[in-house]
């Protein structure tokens, strides 16, 4: 009997959903932005957006995002993995958008 191989994807992931790197502040998205930039220049232009939170007026109330498009290819869990790497290096998270 042979195994099948495993992934750490869920069932329900979309490999061509758009990723977005939930940061803390605009210096830590502009780092991980260049960061991912130079490791991985396949992924294009990245764009880094201020995201406020629902009902704040305060600019210290936002959060920043670096917004990743699939490669051609789509994500792997490799790739995902390096987002999620960059993206807590500099304390943040991933998210699928």
């Amino acid at each position: 009997m042979t195994e099948e191989p495993t992934t750490d994807l869920p069932d329900d992931f979309d490999p061509h959903a758009r990723q977005l790197l939930v940061l803390p502040d605009r210096d830590a998205a502009e780092e991980a932005a260049e960061e991912l930039s130079a490791d991985h220049p396949d992924l294009g232009e990245l764009e880094i957006v201020r995201d406020a939170l629902a009902g704040e007026d305060d600019a210290e109330d936002a959060q920043w995002l670096v917004v990743a498009e699939p490669p051609e290819t789509g994500w792997t869990p490799a790739l995902l993995h390096t987002l999620d790497t960059i993206a807590t290096s500099h304390e943040g998270w991933r998210e699928e958008s």
